[in-house]
Parts: C-alpha cells; structure tokens; sequence
C-alpha cells in the first residue's frame, strides 16, 4: 500500500477513535454511492454526521481541512442524501471534518462540526 494510502487509513482510524470517545456510534465507514465515498457516517443522538477525513503529515501544505472542495461538499451532500432516504431515516444531516495532522508518530484529530452547508 502506497505511503498516502497507509497515511489516510490511520487519519480514519484515528477520527473512529475520537469520535467513539465523544459519544459518537460509528455507522458505517467507507460508505460508497456511485463513484463517491463517505469515510465515516456517525451519529450522535438524533444528528447523522457525515464526516470527511482529510489527514497529512504537516502543514507545509496548509491544514488538511482546507483540502475540501465545493466539489467534494457536493458529492458529500448527493450521497447522504441517497443514504437518508434508502435507510428511511429521519435525522438532522451534518456535514463535518475531521482534520488529522500525524507528525513524528503522534496524531491529532480537529473535528470541525457543521463545516459547511451544501447548497442545492
């Protein structure tokens, strides 16, 4: 497995983590519509969260969260969507990020809630 890959599988492990600490159940992982994938789909009371993970090795590039696209938000947006409504379910979306800097074997995971809202 290619260096980056290995990087982004930790990145979710370590956000899995954070999130069961944070009275977070994991529903599913790596949850795929079409060509798209939501890494985490957790929810926490009657809130579904739709977590993307972006993780890097520093910041010399910027902080992992600003690599989200409005194109990604979209096809984020699209595919819970399609999950809302083939499971049935009646939540409150939303749409986070989970922030993951790993530097020198040490990790930290910033979950930014509500990072934005998708427009139709």
């Amino acid at each position: 497995m290619a260096q980056h890959n290995q990087t982004g599988k930790q990145g979710e492990e370590e956000t899995v983590q954070y999130l069961l600490q944070h009275g977070y159940e994991i529903v599913e992982r790596n949850w795929r519509y079409q060509r798209y994938e939501i890494d985490i789909i957790a929810r926490k009371g009657n809130i579904l969260s739709i977590v993307e993970v972006k993780t890097r090795t520093g910041n010399f590039f910027g902080e992992p969260y600003e690599a989200v696209t409005k194109k990604k938000e979209r096809a984020l947006a699209d595919s819970a969507d399609f999950y809302v409504i083939s499971k049935d379910l009646n939540v409150e979306v939303r749409y986070d990020i989970a922030s993951v800097t790993i530097f020198n074997g040490k990790s930290k995971v910033v979950l930014i809630e509500d990072a934005f809202y998708p427009f139709m």
